[in-house]
Formats: structure tokens, sequence, C-alpha cells
């Protein structure tokens, strides 16, 4: 018995290792109809329809309805109406899409991990054509672009306010399926300036292409970031490289950028089509006949419509309209007119492109920095780059003198609400200034949605549980465990 046992234990180990052996040979064959990335990206122009892709995932569609029903640039038009929706500020982790479909996680990480591929073969990608080397420099720039832009936003969605020490997202640098834990805000921005001023220097320094990534684009993404950290020198600077690079648009020429008449103050866009992107109107009234328009999702709010001089702002028509068509029919005729692209009725109704950066956006910025450095009067202070900016806007308006920091502050943030409604602001302008959401009765949908206190805990987005559940590593924001 003992001499079958001895057989036994010598024959059990060497089936151990042929089994393992036989494994290890399995894992090395490659599946016959595998393309990895090392043959996808094989070449420079291989690489660049890959970045071609991972710019295709970029939308800015959900914040700008996010900024919009969950701030006071909305209020529900009535003909279609979710009493549980954001508008209302209800919302945990265990929402499906945490209820309007806001989740930003999925869309955002899985460009960074384009990004990540792209950066991982790009130096050594072939060269197969002329001006390949030069083309190559730029792709990696736009490939960092587009990681630091994509962890910026969310940073927004999932993020208190800058805090050296608070909790960031995890910042991925490579293609990786492990779980992995989030970081401090110190080091996530750290790692996002690394990326932005890497790509600067391989980034086209002109805007022959406002479809992809430029220097003046970097610039207005570097100065959003200064912005939300608190950096007030480095958001003047980069603001004022943009400014200069794209002065601010004339009255006449202001209404053709939300046409896509003209891409005077872009940067940056994303195109739109009837077939590739969608209708971005559609977020805020459905495409309609001219003999019954579609719905009226979100219509906007008495408190935006009322901030306006509605006879000499060019903003106030270009934004938003009381349409006739709707009141003809008696339905509720306050509508956003901001994406409504080729009118009502049209072929391309609610199709437009969408702006990322302009240049109305980078005078508020620099006007905030300059008042938080105490630059409030004067030649290139908050005053000056406020007044330029109305004179702009608002025919026959009278320059403004501000006596204190603080009412240089007050003016800019309501200058935000007027210039930049439905492009993706608002709420985020709130929550990093430390403001509360403070709707009219009017455009309230009950009492307790009148308000959301300054500092609420919902002021930052759930992680979805569906993320909890995959990722072990990953910890809930404050107030909704």
């Amino acid at each position: 018995m003992f001499e079958k046992m001895k057989k036994y234990k010598l024959i059990l180990p060497l089936v151990a290792l042929l089994s393992a052996s036989s494994c290890k040979k399995l894992i090395n064959i490659q599946e016959t109809d595998l393309i990895a990335g090392d043959v996808a990206l094989k070449t420079v122009t291989n690489v660049e329809s890959a970045v071609i892709g991972a710019y295709a995932g970029v939308g800015v569609e959900m914040g700008i309805l996010f900024n919009s029903t969950l701030s006071d640039e909305v209020a529900t038009a009535g003909e279609f109406y979710n009493a549980a929706t954001t508008h209302e500020w209800q919302y945990s982790p265990t929402d499906v899409g945490i209820r309007d479909n806001f989740t930003a996680i999925n869309p955002n990480y899985t460009i960074i991990d384009r990004a990540n591929r792209i950066l991982a073969v790009v130096n050594t990608a072939d060269s197969t054509k002329v001006g390949d080397n030069t083309k190559r420099a730029r792709l990696k720039g736009e490939a960092l672009f587009l990681r630091a832009y994509c962890h910026f936003e969310l940073f927004r969605y999932y993020c208190g306010n800058y805090n050296a020490t608070a909790l960031a997202m995890p910042y991925m640098t490579t293609p990786n399926l492990l779980p992995q834990g989030r970081i401090q805000l110190a080091e996530y921005f750290q790692k996002i300036n690394a990326d932005i001023n890497e790509a600067k220097p391989l980034l086209p320094n002109n805007l022959t292409d406002k479809n992809r990534a430029t220097l003046a684009a970097a610039n207005g993404l570097h100065a959003r970031i200064a912005l939300y950290t608190g950096n007030w020198a480095d958001a003047e600077t980069y603001a004022t490289a943009y400014i200069n690079a794209l002065p601010l648009a004339t009255s006449a020429q202001f209404p053709g950028i939300w046409s896509d008449a003209n891409t005077t103050e872009v940067a940056f866009q994303l195109v739109r089509t009837v077939s590739v992107g969608g209708r971005i109107g559609s977020l805020f009234r459905n495409t309609g006949l001219v003999t019954a328009p579609g719905t009226n999702i979100w219509k906007p709010s008495s408190k935006l419509w009322n901030s306006y001089d509605q006879t000499n702002d060019v903003r106030f028509a270009t934004y938003i309209k009381d349409e006739p068509i709707y009141s003809g029919l008696g339905r509720p005729s306050r509508i956003v007119v901001k994406y409504i692209g080729g009118g009502i009725g049209s072929g391309t109704e609610n199709v437009n492109n969408a702006k990322v950066y302009r240049t109305g956006e980078m005078y508020l910025i620099r006007a905030e920095a300059r008042a938080e450095q105490n630059k409030i009067t004067g030649a290139n202070s908050a005053e000056s780059d406020i007044n330029a900016l109305r004179a702009a806007r608002i025919t026959g308006y009278v320059n403004e003198v501000f006596a204190t920091k603080q009412a240089a502050i007050d003016a800019i943030i309501t200058e935000r609400f007027k210039e930049l409604p439905f492009e993706g602001h608002r709420f985020w302008d709130l929550k990093r200034k430390g403001l509360a959401v403070q709707r009219l009765a009017a455009d309230a949908p009950t009492v307790t949605g009148q308000t959301l206190p300054a500092n609420d805990y919902r002021f930052v987005l759930p992680i979805p549980q569906t993320e909890l559940n995959a990722n072990p590593n990953m910890q809930q924001n404050p107030g909704y465990k």
C-alpha cells in the first residue's frame, strides 16, 4: 500500500506539471480573429483612426442637461414631467442611471482607456507616409488632452470643491482592468496638469480645424482647471492666451455662433448632424412638425428670462424665445432656442454643433481670477473684463464701476448665468462658489424643490451602486452611505 502511495505522489506532480504546461501553451496561442493593439495600431495612420474614435465618444450633452435641470436655468414646461427627476435633487446610488441617465463614469473612462491605448503605442507606431512623424506628435498631444479633459469631467460630477486632501477619482494612465481606488485631489490635479502641459507643445497652434484639440483648446481647458482649483494667476494667464487667439464676437456675429453660421469665439466644437451626434436641442424641446411642434419639456426659468435687458441684449433672443407657434395652440410657449438649428419643422431642427470652449467663458474666467487677485478696477481688471463682455452683448451699454471685490465677484456670477446658460456650467458654478440653488416659486416643481442649500452633499453625484459592486476599492461620496 505504501509503495502504491509513493507512486501516486510521483504521478500527481507530473500530471499537474503537464497540465500547467498545456494551459500555458493555450494561453500563448493567439486567437485567429484577434486584432490586438500591436496590430490594430501598428501605423501612425492606424493611430489617427483611434484618435478620431476617441473624439467620437466625447459629449457635452449630459453636462448641459445636468447643469440646467439641477440648477435654476430651466423649469418644467408642463408637457412632460417625471416627478422623480434630478430637477428635485432626488437621486441615490441605486438609481438606474442616476435618474435622468446622468452617469459619467462609463463614458469618460471609456475615452480615457482609448487615450491610454493610443499613448502606449504612438511613439513606436510605424511611419508609412511623409509627415507621419509630425502627425505622431499631434496625435500624442490629442490623446493627452482627451485624458485630461475626461478626468476633469469626472471630478466635476463626483468630487467636492477642491481641497488637496479630499477624494478625487482614480486617475488612469495605462489600460488596466484591475479595481482602482480613489486618490487625493492634489495628486489628481498634478496628473491632469502634467498631461495638459505635455500636450500643449505637441498640439497645433492654429485654428484651421476646430473639430480637434489645438493649443487654444488646451488653454481653454487649462483655464477651467485653474478656475476650479483656485489657481488664479494661472487662470488669468491661460484665459488671456485663449482670448488673444480668439477675440469676442461682435453683436452682429454672435447669433451666428449658435446657428453654426460661424465659429467665432469657438476653439473646439463637437460636430453634430442628424445622423451623427443627434439633435442637441432635443434636450429641452422635442423635434416636431410646424402644425404640431414637439413636446416642450424644459422651458427657460422665469429667473433667467427676467435677468436680461430684453430689448438691447443680443443674448436674450439668441438663447430663448416666446414662440407664437406654441402660444397659438394654447401650449407653453417660452422655449430654449439656443440649439434650435434649422428651426421648428425643418429637417435640421434642434441640430447644432456643441461648443466646448468659447471666448465669452474665458472673459468671465479671467474676470474672476483678477477679482480674486484684487485686480478690481482700472485697466486689466475684473471690471474691464466684465465691461468688455457686456459691451459686446448689450447695445448702448454703459460701463459699471465696482467698489469692492465682492461686488465684482457677484457681478461675475450673475454674468455667467446670463452668458453661459444651457452650456453646462451653472450648477457647478453654484457648487464651487458655495452658493445655494435658489429658484423662484414660479420655477420650482414643489416647495421642497425651490432651494438646494449651499454646500449640500447633493451637489456631488453618488458613485453608482453598480460601480461599487464591480470595484471594491471605490469609495462612496459623503451623504450617500
